[in-house]
């Protein structure tokens, strides 16, 4: 997969002739979420933060062999994951993603593409007031997504934080498009519910 934008494609360049610059745009976009994901399949956040840590260092390392088959951040991705799989196993972790759950719950909340039948509430009543509040809002969103169950959180973090295609995502999670359907699904009816609390 081709970079998505020019700028894309200056970043990854300059990613490969070792600009600091283009290393430190790549790595605001994507730090926090990889540590979300390494510690939804570690359940640690300190072993989550080494092993984000220690995928930066095989990025730099083997940038230069990035073949751009998938996204870059869909490289970036699977080495996390293949880092924080082996660390689970190195530690005696198991770690299922798998749910095999009926999502027909959803069909209330969610049309036939994954988008929502109703709005929620409180992103239709956009206020000064609510806005001014948006950093605190922000932050409960944040603490909702950290409370997530480790398989919706890495989902949710990968699909819609990410915008990583579903193809890569279950590539990268080791899940069929199916449960990574319910897991987006269960994710974003507990975010829904967060933010109607926040709301109400």
């Amino acid at each position: 997969m081709p970079a998505r934008t020019e700028h894309d494609a200056q970043v990854l360049s300059g990613l490969i002739e070792g600009k600091r610059e283009a290393f430190e745009i790549v790595y605001r976009r994507h730090n926090a979420s990889m540590v979300r994901v390494a510690s939804a399949i570690l359940r640690n956040r300190a072993s989550a933060e080494e092993i984000a840590q220690e995928t930066w260092i095989a990025v730099l390392r083997n940038i230069g062999g990035f073949e751009g088959r998938s996204s870059l951040a869909g490289w970036i991705f699977t080495i996390l994951s293949n880092k924080a799989k082996t660390r689970a196993k190195r530690d005696g972790l198991s770690v299922s993603l798998d749910t095999s759950a009926d999502d027909s719950t959803f069909d209330d909340a969610f049309d036939g593409r994954g988008r929502w039948r109703d709005m929620p509430e409180l992103w239709d009543e956009m206020t000064p007031e609510r806005i001014v509040d948006g950093r605190q809002i922000l932050a409960c969103v944040g603490d909702a997504i950290d409370g997530l169950p480790p398989a919706q959180r890495a989902v949710l973090v990968l699909r819609g934080q990410q915008d990583l295609d579903a193809e890569e995502v279950c590539a990268i999670l080791g899940i069929t498009e199916g449960n990574m359907r319910v897991l987006l699904h269960r994710a974003r009816l507990s975010l829904r519910q967060s933010l109607d609390r926040i709301g109400g």
